[in-house]
């Protein structure tokens, strides 16, 4: 998170305004990595990468070996 405030030039106070998560949530993201989920999404929000929050659930789940090779084969991934 740190390397995405400071592309978008926001130090962590203009950051914990823009989000409205306070500042020692900020610091104890940036130090500790750890965060409330509502802190998260408003950080998000505040940095324009709400949209990465798709990507998280985006994998199918798979129960065994066999779902997996089906799931290639419709692909037209099976083995040579």
């Amino acid at each position: 998170m740190v390397q995405r405030r400071k592309e978008h030039h926001m130090s962590q106070p203009q950051l914990a305004k823009a989000s409205n998560v306070s500042l020692g949530s900020i610091r104890r993201f940036e130090q500790i990595h750890e965060i409330s989920l509502t802190s998260l999404v408003n950080i998000a929000f505040a940095l324009g990468c709400e949209a990465d929050f798709a990507s998280l659930f985006a994998n199918p789940y798979y129960e065994t070996l066999e779902d997996v090779e089906a799931a290639r084969k419709r692909k037209g991934g099976g083995r040579s």
